[in-house]
């Protein structure tokens, strides 16, 4: 299983976090974003889309995953 990188997380003056900043404090790897990226380009088919579109809805899907893996 892949390494995943994670941030400090930086508490607000009230001492929570709110959901934007709790999901940029996980960042995916380059490899996990282009393999999520390639799964996604492969699942559309022959239906319209770019890299860039494919690489950005890759790397959100996998912030918010390991967001949610880091609150279990």
């Amino acid at each position: 299983m892949p390494k995943i990188k994670r941030m400090r997380q930086k508490p607000t003056k009230t001492g929570a976090m709110n959901i934007a900043d709790l999901a940029a404090s996980y960042e995916p790897t380059d490899e996990q974003i282009r393999m999520r990226a390639y799964e996604i380009y492969v699942a559309r088919g022959d239906a319209p889309g770019t890299p860039d579109g494919d690489w950005l809805q890759a790397k959100l899907e996998l912030r918010a995953r390991l967001a949610l893996l880091g609150q279990a």
